[in-house]
């Protein structure tokens, strides 16, 4: 089953996708995240009976757009824990970002380039919480899992190494495209590629089955530290081929456009433009 959550003239709402792409209106649940705080969340889904919108017509808001917490794990690749030159963990690094980072999957992508000129991909496959849990086993973490989705964790890295911590470079506005829809955990498991690519030519492609850590390893990690609620994002971590490690170094700029995607759970299309925010423009 596929859950979106629908930009409407009031408000958003979460809805279930069928297979031709459109997508039905599960009334009174403003997004999938409010969705998956009801036990019976399931059963309200494949009862949606509100309003019908066909597949050209759905602009499409992040899958949760107001999570309790979007944890993300840093360097769980292999090949990215290579290329950045360090070795292989013993534990998950984790750090976090916030609801105000979030943007829908087709949203344009705003570049702060007035204060940074390092700007950089980073496809990522999405854990989503479906329960409440706190030291859920590892054994047990898969009944938590509601199901998978797609990010970019756009990294702004002159701020990132400004310090050790990383959190000033990935807590942007708007700056991570998350959807475009929650694939459950009954229809998709980690297997299949996660890509990333900037004006057609592919920059990253791995196998999300080649995770050091893995998604239920990350769950009883994360539920160890914080109780983990329904529509939590845990962002699990981008294989090789981001631009910092590049030679040269490639970053992203203003007109770029930037494809993510995972076999099976959909893309991320977005188009960088300079922040209007940006005050130096």
């Amino acid at each position: 089953m596929r859950l979106v959550t629908l930009r409407t003239g009031a408000g958003t709402v979460a809805a279930r996708q069928d297979d031709d792409g459109s997508a039905r209106e599960i009334l009174d649940v403003p997004d999938v995240g409010a969705l998956l705080a009801v036990p019976e969340w399931r059963e309200r889904a494949e009862a949606a009976d509100g309003p019908r919108h066909d597949a050209g017509s759905l602009d499409l808001a992040p899958v949760v757009t107001n999570p309790s917490k979007v944890l993300c794990v840093g360097l769980n690749y292999a090949s990215h824990i290579t290329e950045m030159g360090r070795d292989l963990p013993e534990h998950p690094t984790l750090f976090a970002k916030y609801a105000d980072t979030l943007a829908g999957p087709y949203d344009d992508l705003p570049l702060p380039v007035g204060d940074e000129e390092a700007l950089d991909w980073e496809a990522e496959l999405v854990v989503v919480i479906g329960k409440t849990c706190r030291r859920v086993s590892e054994a047990d973490a898969a009944d938590v899992i509601a199901g998978y989705t797609v990010a970019n964790d756009v990294s702004m890295r002159s701020w990132q190494f400004r310090t050790k911590e990383w959190l000033q470079g990935k807590m942007w506005d708007r700056s991570t495209p998350v959807g475009p829809a929650l694939v459950t955990a009954d229809s998709w498991s980690p297997g299949p590629d996660v890509s990333c690519a900037v004006d057609g030519e592919t920059m990253q492609k791995h196998a999300t089955s080649d995770l050091v850590f893995g998604p239920e390893a990350l769950v009883a990690y994360a539920s160890t530290i914080i109780t983990l609620r329904p529509g939590d994002l845990i962002l699990t971590g981008t294989p090789g081929g981001v631009g910092h490690a590049r030679d040269p170094q490639r970053y992203l700029v203003p007109g770029n456009e930037v494809t993510t995607a995972i076999e099976g759970l959909g893309e991320l299309r977005n188009r960088c433009v300079a922040d209007p925010a940006d005050t130096t423009a």
